[in-house]
């Protein structure tokens, strides 16, 4: 078992690698009541053509079917699993990302339990084709309440409008169409190329001694037999550079109209400093200009083209990355223009160096605000390692950034054929 002790966050990660390949990793907090725990897969909505563990030809499998896996392995063949947590006294979730689908629990008793349960429903997945043909009415009933949700529409829209082919485009949980072709065989084909113990990750954190838990980690997974892994083949498709839609406009019953604007981020495959630096940038960056104490919030709603409702976010993941500006709006069309100019003139601008050093201080403060919570710490370590990064230091990174690291970024961060505008508008 290694053992990382950073000094200045006076925290200690132990991990291990085991036989099987599942990575496993511990952060003690003994002054804590609370134990959380996470298992992941690095396995999400995006993955639909891949070559299954044992065979040698290329399937596509229907969208929503990594969502779709997420609900069915809570239910086994005589029981649901959200019950045994909830007899040990825990909390149980889960969730799908676009890359990514997770299993998790929170309790402050019956610790040991917990873990074991949660380790052991993952890798033991039960289905049939009576559970998948009733699964198919509770998650497409769960599709149709999101397509009358403005604000996913509006998001989707704006995913819709920048990627042409990535399936990033393509709903979570799929459509109430694609969802009836996924079959009982389909599951176990993903679960057994995807749920691999070498293709996952346990973080555990909390009240714990951390040789005791991963004692019991270990002896779990040794009394268990799994296949040989192979590199898992995913394909996903060509992604031109450029935005798909120069506009995307939804109609809805809303009262209030809805406007993005889209940035297509950068699209390559970027691992370790190279994904952080930009990753932290396009935060950095966002904040500093959007922000409600930013330089262009402050515009905008000067202008009364914004309210409450105004937002940003920005993602960069595996092989895509994106980033959304916008909110309600009365005047939809002059917000858009207005975003848009305000990004072109960014390439011109030159942030002076005390606000760089702003901008660093309020990224490190906010990641260790989240470090007060054990599941910002458990999500994000996880989030890091699929690229080789260590959470733990981020801060350090952060404070290396340099003058020279923004006007890089600014300088190739906006160009018109990347940008694109969605819409939601009264019938």
């Amino acid at each position: 078992m290694d053992k990382r002790h950073y000094e200045n966050l006076q925290e200690t990660v132990y991990s291990k690698k085991l036989d099987n390949g599942l990575t496993v990793f511990l952060l003690p907090k003994l002054e804590m009541s609370k134990t959380y725990g996470i298992f992941s897969t690095n396995y999400g909505s995006i993955d639909q053509t891949f070559i299954p563990l044992d065979k040698q030809e290329q399937i596509t499998v229907p969208e929503g079917i990594a969502h779709f896996l997420e609900h069915k392995l809570f239910e086994k063949e005589d029981r649901d699993v959200f019950a045994d947590f909830s007899r040990q006294g825990a909390s149980a979730n889960a969730f799908t990302s676009f890359t990514q689908t997770a299993y998790l629990f929170a309790s402050t008793e019956h610790v040991k339990k917990n873990i074991l349960t949660l380790i052991d429903f993952v890798q033991d997945p039960y289905f049939s084709d009576e559970s998948v043909e009733k699964e198919k009415g509770i998650i497409g009933q769960e599709i149709n309440m999101y397509d009358d949700q403005p604000d996913w529409q509006s998001f989707m829209g704006t995913l819709r409008g920048l990627f042409r082919n990535h399936p990033v485009n393509i709903d979570i949980a799929g459509t109430v169409e694609s969802i009836q072709a996924i079959t009982k065989e389909d599951l176990y084909t993903c679960y057994y190329t995807f749920y691999h113990p070498e293709n996952m990750v346990l973080f555990l954190t909390g009240n714990f001694e951390a040789k005791e838990i991963m004692d019991l980690v270990e002896d779990n997974q040794n009394n268990k037999t799994f296949k040989k892994m192979t590199d898992i083949y995913r394909e996903i498709p060509n992604e031109p550079r450029e935005a798909a839609l120069k506009e995307n406009k939804i109609i809805m019953p809303v009262t209030v109209p809805k406007c993005t604007i889209g940035i297509k981020e950068s699209t390559s495959h970027l691992k370790g400093k190279d994904f952080l630096k930009r990753e932290l940038l396009q935060e950095m960056i966002l904040s500093y200009y959007f922000s409600k104490g930013g330089e262009f919030y402050q515009t905008l709603y000067e202008e009364d083209l914004i309210d409450a409702s105004f937002f940003y976010e920005t993602n960069l993941d595996r092989s895509f990355g994106y980033s959304i500006i916008g909110g309600n709006t009365n005047q939809p069309d002059i917000l858009s223009q207005r975003i848009k100019e305000l990004l072109f003139s960014t390439g011109e601008s030159r942030i002076p160096a005390k606000d760089i050093e702003r901008m660093k201080k309020k990224k490190i403060g906010q990641i260790f605000q989240g470090m007060n919570s054990l599941e910002f710490i458990a999500s994000r370590y996880i989030h890091y390692h699929t690229f080789g990064i260590d959470f733990f230091e981020l801060p350090a990174m952060i404070q290396n950034l340099t003058s020279e690291d923004v006007d890089k970024f600014l300088k190739g961060w906006i160009e018109e054929d990347r940008l694109t505008v969605c819409k939601i508008e009264a019938k």
